[in-house]
């Protein structure tokens, strides 16, 4: 099939979409909207950015024609920089779909899903808030935005101790909840990032990265080979902290005697009363369930423009040029 005809068809559909349709983008998972369709070219716009981008119409056929001539489709990983709305737009023809999990674009004869943030991917936008069971740093979260709305913590020394007490506690307790809560969220994540591409979100960005471990063979393989390559295994020895305990154990010398010694104080939480927290946490849930619906609604409302504020304030400023 002449790709002339599948270009007719792919902008026969874009003309049926809704006017505030939204696509995401399979590498980075931007929003962006199509803002006009030409018979040459396609322009859109990016929800972080407020300029527009045109997508040539030579570039898709490019697009095309690697898809047609991949096997098993068209690996997205081998998309030049800032090319990813291209296979987004594509995946609106009925013939071609993006597997997220594979990591490519394919044609297909069969049944096919689209990009569309309303069909597929879009995360629940629901205005009515619940709670999330089982997540720790959700309930102590709760309870630390309480503690810092019932104190002044703009001046900490004039708090009481007990209050500092909690709050430390508190801080502790989101703190080892989100770092675990964190590598759950990174973990899932790892699988959807594809090299060094970032993905953006409304609040930042990610990308994937490697980090590079070593640890040294066993002692006599190492000391043998550079033994061998001339190097004196003196040169490379050096004190080992355990040996050195071991020793300090069978002899007369003190510790001050090998380690220099500085000492330093911290404060570190002893315990946690489970009981009182789950009590102050149960009230809270309580009082925001008994709200009132116009209390309610300026929150929302509150909530809305916070988010649009930060929104602003974190959005990402793309390229308005796309080159394959």
């Amino acid at each position: 099939m002449p790709f002339s005809v599948s270009w007719h068809t792919l902008l026969e559909h874009l003309d049926e979409l809704p006017v505030d349709a939204t696509l995401i983008t399979p590498l980075s998972h931007s929003h962006i909207h199509i803002t006009d369709i030409q018979e040459h070219r396609i322009i859109v716009q990016f929800d972080e950015s407020s300029e527009k981008r045109p997508l040539q119409r030579d570039q898709f056929e490019s697009l095309y024609r690697q898809i047609q001539t991949a096997h098993d489709g068209f690996d997205l990983d081998r998309l030049p920089p800032d090319a990813d709305p291209y296979p987004a737009v594509l995946s609106v023809h009925p013939r071609f779909e993006i597997d997220e999990d594979a990591g490519v674009i394919a044609e297909t004869d069969g049944p096919t899903t689209t990009q569309l943030a309303d069909t597929a991917h879009e995360p629940d936008t629901d205005d009515d808030r619940t709670e999330p069971e089982g997540l720790d740093v959700y309930s102590d979260g709760l309870l630390l935005i309480d503690a810092l709305e019932r104190h002044d913590v703009t001046d900490l020394p004039e708090l009481e101790t007990a209050t500092l007490v909690n709050l430390y506690t508190l801080l502790s307790d989101v703190q080892r909840d989100a770092n675990d809560f964190r590598q759950e969220v990174a973990d899932v994540l790892l699988s959807r990032l594809h090299h060094d591409r970032p993905v953006a979100g409304q609040y930042g960005s990610v990308q994937r990265t490697s980090r590079r471990n070593r640890s040294l063979k066993d002692d006599e393989e190492v000391l043998s080979m550079l033994e061998a390559e001339g190097i004196d295994r003196e040169r490379v020895m050096s004190v080992d902290r355990q040996k050195v305990d071991e020793a300090l154990e069978v002899t007369t010398l003190t510790e001050s005697d090998v380690y220099e010694i500085n000492e330093s104080e911290y404060v570190r939480k002893a315990e946690v009363d489970d009981d009182v927290k789950e009590s102050r946490l149960q009230g809270l849930k309580d009082r925001l369930a008994a709200s009132e619906e116009t209390e309610a609604e300026e929150l929302q409302q509150e909530i809305e423009a916070l988010e649009e504020r930060i929104d602003d304030l974190t959005s990402f400023r793309a390229g308005t040029e796309v080159q394959y």
